[in-house]
């Protein structure tokens, strides 16, 4: 819990006797049952979940090049030998020594076993076809089915950033009570949509030209695979945090208190 939502808590304690006029502003008023409501989550609360999150996401330069290796040499050793299982194995045997690298140094292996994992399923299509380019297919599938999700979680005004923001505050639907956090986190949430969009809508066409031969783009697949993972991602969490820093509703102008369920917000 924040400083901020201490004083929140202290202050709607010392008030516990004497209840507000209806409408109130102040985020620590009681309640009709005389508990004090939950502490109100404001967008200075989604700026430190959001930092939170790019930090934990990147895992620095290093984190971003382990997630970059296992593809890229998957990608070269492929078009250099045209030998798949020879081209899987490399990919993964890099992957595993990266993994060795960070056992022995006893860090993290977040990063690696994500790259393990993903190079392992992608070999299981691309092994199970016999088509090099067929490991690109569970990226593409993975992205589209998350795009779908988040774009509903928007529509249902339940968008992903705001149960993650309910995950870190401990109130897992408070956020919604303010309007102005549950607007801010459909626009953040867009554009985590928004990577997974483009690559589907990159990588889609290069992998059916190269599936049914219509052109050779399984070089350009692999260069989009490498281009389009963490470095497109960093671009979205660094807009969200931009966004974050240029606007934000201050919570005392009532915007903020409004439901979000549309019976006094102003959409």
């Amino acid at each position: 819990m924040t400083e901020q939502q201490r004083a929140v808590d202290d202050a709607g304690q010392d008030r516990e006797d004497e209840p507000g006029p209806a409408g109130s502003e102040d985020r620590g008023e009681v309640g009709p049952s005389g508990a004090s409501k939950p502490s109100e989550v404001s967008e200075g609360t989604v700026e430190a979940v959001v930092r939170a999150q790019l930090s934990k996401a990147l895992g620095g330069k290093r984190g971003m090049v382990e997630a970059a290796i296992p593809t890229l040499t998957f990608t070269v050793a492929y078009l250099a030998s045209q030998e798949l299982k020879l081209a899987l194995g490399l990919g993964i045997g890099a992957a595993l020594v990266l993994g060795a690298v960070r056992l022995a140094q006893r860090s993290s292996v977040q990063f690696v076993f994500n790259s393990v994992f993903g190079i392992a399923i992608a070999a299981v299509f691309a092994l199970r076809s016999g088509d090099a380019e067929d490991f690109a297919l569970p990226g593409i599938i993975y992205n589209a089915a998350y795009a779908a999700v988040l774009t509903l979680s928007i529509v249902i005004r339940w968008p992903a950033v705001g149960l993650l923001i309910g995950a870190v505050t401990g109130d897992p639907t408070g956020w919604r009570a303010n309007a102005a956090v549950v607007r801010l986190s459909s626009r953040l949430t867009w554009l985590l949509v928004l990577p997974c969009v483009i690559r589907v809508a990159v990588q889609l066409p290069l992998w059916a030209a190269a599936k049914y031969d219509m052109a050779n783009t399984f070089a350009f697949l692999g260069i989009a695979k490498v281009a389009m993972g963490w470095p497109l991602q960093v671009a979205a969490l660094a807009a969200m945090v931009w966004i974050l820093a240029r606007g934000r509703t201050p919570m005392e102008d009532g915007v903020g208190l409004e439901p979000a369920d549309g019976r006094t917000t102003r959409d």
